[in-house]
């Protein structure tokens, strides 16, 4: 399977965003990719007051565009992430589109980026958006494959799930920051691949040193061994990679983690 992940470099400017992603799904449907990701909120600015004003619901442009292009290019498409609003509520979601444009997934961010670095960054999620509550996975010709967004994937457990439920890679929209991002962002992607033994994937915007938000860009595709196969730089440009399942499997038959685990011990008893 040749996937794509595009870097994209955002404005504030959310129609015109709308038609650049377009522009650059095509572009990769052109080089040959099956599965095409965009960044997390590819169509605003990465910040509270932009996700207020791109607010949409399922079925609005940003929505709409992704299935057309989907359908138009014949791809899987993960729609990086939305600001979605339902009812009173908005959320930071990843929209999945099969190749002929039908939603085949959606994802609502369930771990919130409220940070406070000391001497870094500051950020609170939750002052906008709510938390999505589902591990989600989704079937396609080539396997099943795990989707989380940015700050999800800090956290062992859904990957470890999403690789018990039969995933063989995962799938992360994200855009660290300039703090976060030296620190954490390759030893992160490369600790999930490692410890569930599935390709991690992570497909960041492009860096505007002088946007309201700095992202470290760097999107960055891992082996299940642990070694980085693909890793872009800061500026804009698609990540192509051919992932094999047969390659998933080879690792986990060498070292056989997922099938030694202690699921019994693995609780915490106070004594």
């Amino acid at each position: 399977m040749k996937v794509a992940l595009i870097q994209l470099a955002s404005t504030d400017d959310k129609a015109r965003n709308l038609v650049h992603a377009r522009e650059k799904i095509a572009e990769a449907a052109k080089d040959g990719a099956d599965l095409v990701c965009l960044p997390e909120m590819f169509c605003c600015e990465y910040r509270n007051k932009s996700f207020i004003a791109a607010q949409e619901p399922a079925g609005g442009p940003a929505y709409t565009m992704l299935s057309g292009a989907a359908r138009e290019n014949g791809v899987w498409l993960i729609g990086g992430s939305i600001p979605e609003s339902e009812g009173d509520k908005l959320y930071n979601t990843s929209f999945v589109f099969d190749r002929s444009g039908r939603e085949a997934a959606r994802c609502r961010k369930s771990h919130l980026f409220d940070i406070a670095v000391k001497g870094g960054q500051h950020f609170r999620e939750s002052d906008t958006f709510t938390p999505g509550d589902e591990i989600v996975t989704f079937d396609t010709e080539f396997g099943r494959f795990g989707l989380c967004i940015c700050f999800d994937m800090r956290f062992p457990e859904l990957a470890r799930i999403m690789a018990l439920d039969g995933a063989w890679a995962v799938f992360c929209p994200a855009s660290f920051n300039m703090t976060t991002g030296p620190a954490h962002w390759e030893i992160m992607f490369r600790s999930r691949a490692v410890e569930s033994q599935v390709y991690a994937l992570g497909c960041a915007p492009a860096r505007d040193e002088h946007g309201s938000y700095v992202s470290y860009a760097n999107s960055i595709i891992v082996h299940p061994w642990g070694n980085v196969i693909e890793r872009a730089g800061a500026g804009e440009t698609i990540l192509f990679a051919e992932l094999l399942k047969s390659e998933a499997d080879s690792v986990r038959e060498q070292l056989p983690l997922l099938s030694a685990r202690r699921a019994d011990m693995y609780r915490l008893e106070r004594r």
